[in-house]
């Protein structure tokens, strides 16, 4: 990839988030009153309605348990077509990244995946996922 690809907003409520990414961690935000996990990150606990919060580091391992290969709109920075899963934590909760190293024909859902920091030629760092070793 030569052009850099498009960052996904950074917000007072996740940019906590993209910063732990960023040393290399996949954080999951975790309610300090009733331990509930919740991902995508926000301010509020869904459970107990608790805005104290604290984050575990997911071990990084996974199912599939959704996925659909994009090959329209071509955004600059992606290699296309682009696969873009669904990811059943180990801790419980789901992340939605790019599936890479993995022909069309080998995805199976529940495939055990793994995630890992990947880092593009500006820097940027996001998580994706391969199938695990």
């Amino acid at each position: 990839m030569s052009l850099s690809r498009i960052k996904p907003p950074m917000t007072e409520d996740n940019g906590w988030w993209w910063e732990e990414v960023g040393r290399d961690r996949l954080p999951i935000q975790r309610c300090t009153a009733c331990s509930t996990l919740r991902h995508p990150p926000r301010p509020m606990c869904p459970q107990c309605r608790s805005m104290a919060w604290d984050f575990i580091e997911a071990g990084g391992r996974g199912t599939l348990f959704s996925y659909t290969v994009l090959h329209h709109p071509q955004f600059p920075g992606y290699d296309y077509p682009l696969t873009i899963a669904i990811v059943d934590l180990e801790e419980g909760e789901r992340i939605c990244t790019q599936l890479v190293d993995c022909e069309r024909d080998d995805i199976k859902i529940d495939m055990p995946l793994e995630l890992f920091i990947h880092e593009d030629a500006d820097g940027f760092k996001l998580p994706m996922c391969r199938p695990a070793a």
